[in-house]
């Protein structure tokens, strides 16, 4: 189905926007699309970028410029992105051959799609249902680090799962995802969490070339590993999403400083709870998301940091507590706040935990440029297919 906007005018400045809404800085998105591309511009690799926290073409036509090569995590994805004109589409999750038809279709319209799987049983039946279709290919999902899904390098399957998709004239390659790098802390963990998704995928692409079986992609990737990895011998391309935003989850290990986030949450001061030190404003988790991913590191950010409404984080402020369409502002150790300095109506922005699930829960970015003026309203979708 189409994607509907309301088509609401963009306000000229966020001071006038109304709140909750979510902002997006022209500045640190385009510092964070040109960190990624430099650090890579050294290996001779293929960029593919993941849509999964943008979900608006119109940010992914500003990482290129155009319409080059994406990761979807969803088909409704792979079909908003397809309208829009990208014609290189990845669907990272494993497929089921319910979801056979709707990639078929999208290859039927001229788009290229590669399709994943990690099970010998899904490999027959997507071998029996897309053999010949030259607009499909199967990259077998690879798992080097025991974070979510996939076939270990070593293993049997690996070559099972090869020979039945090469004999359907399917297989293109394989693809692995380092998760646990989002559990890593500092540089040097990370590029050797890196080093370690690189040698598992490589090692599989070995094993299935020397079994005589073809194996022209090795695509490895978290936004982690792809901004710190070292070397990249062995590998044909590299993915990565949330690095075009960034969050306080990314922050948390080391990957960017807080002041690097380009996505926060416009709120409006609507009261207080003076009795408990705190504001009230009108971003609760419908606006901010329930996730709480830095809970567990050494920093806990609340449901968010808060800066003021130019983007400047005011001190150790945290989201502190939310309900439905509340949320409470105060101290991170629970100091008064002088109460004379937010009055009410005042503007604050909040930098979220994680840029997909907050960014999930709003139809369009306001983009901004350094002085807060609106520059444009980019609509963004939702849901699956």
């Amino acid at each position: 189905m189409p994607f509907k906007d309301d088509m609401t005018p963009s306000p000229q400045s966020l001071l006038q926007a109304p709140t909750p809404a979510l902002v997006l800085d022209e500045a640190r998105l385009t510092a964070n699309i040109r960190r990624m591309e430099d650090h890579l511009a050294p290996f001779d690799v293929v960029f593919r970028p993941h849509v999964k926290t943008a979900k608006s073409p119109d940010v992914l036509r500003t990482v290129f410029g155009g319409t080059g090569p994406i990761t979807v995590s969803t088909l409704l994805e792979a079909q908003m992105f397809a309208e829009a004109g990208f014609d290189d589409i990845l669907y990272a999750v494993g497929i089921v051959p319910a979801k056979l038809d709707a990639v078929r279709t999208l290859a039927d319209a001229g788009v290229r799609m590669q399709i994943i799987l990690d099970e010998a049983d899904v490999a027959h039946a997507v071998a029996d249902t897309i053999a010949g279709n030259s607009g499909i290919t199967v990259l077998i999902e690879v798992d080097c680090d025991g974070h979510r899904s996939g076939v270990a390098p070593e293993a049997d399957d690996l070559l099972v799962i090869g020979r039945t998709l090469a004999d359907a004239g399917l297989l293109c390659g394989v693809l692995t995802h380092a998760g646990e790098s989002y559990s890593c802390q500092g540089a040097d963990a990370i590029a050797a969490h890196a080093e370690i998704e690189r040698a598992g995928l490589v090692r599989a692409a070995e094993r299935l070339r020397a079994a005589g079986l073809p194996c022209p992609v090795v695509s490895m990737g978290s936004t982690p590993t792809a901004l710190f990895v070292q070397a990249l011998d062995g590998i044909t391309e590299v993915r990565a999403g949330v690095y075009m935003f960034q969050d306080l989850v990314m922050a948390g290990i080391g990957v960017c400083q807080p002041e690097e986030i380009a996505l926060s949450v416009l709120a409006t001061v609507i009261g207080y709870q003076k009795a408990q030190g705190r504001l009230v404003i009108d971003a609760g988790w419908m606006a901010m998301s329930r996730d709480r991913g830095t809970a567990a590191q050494r920093v806990d950010q609340g449901y968010g940091l808060v800066c003021d409404a130019g983007g400047t984080i005011i001190g150790d402020l945290i989201v502190t507590g939310a309900n439905q369409e509340h949320g409470l502002v105060g101290h991170r150790d629970g100091t008064p706040l002088d109460f004379s300095a937010y009055p009410i109506g005042t503007r604050l922005r909040i930098l979220p935990n994680h840029a997909c699930a907050t960014a999930a829960q709003h139809p369009a970015y306001l983009l901004s440029n350094r002085d807060g003026m609106v520059r444009a309203r980019w609509p963004r979708f939702s849901g699956w297919m």
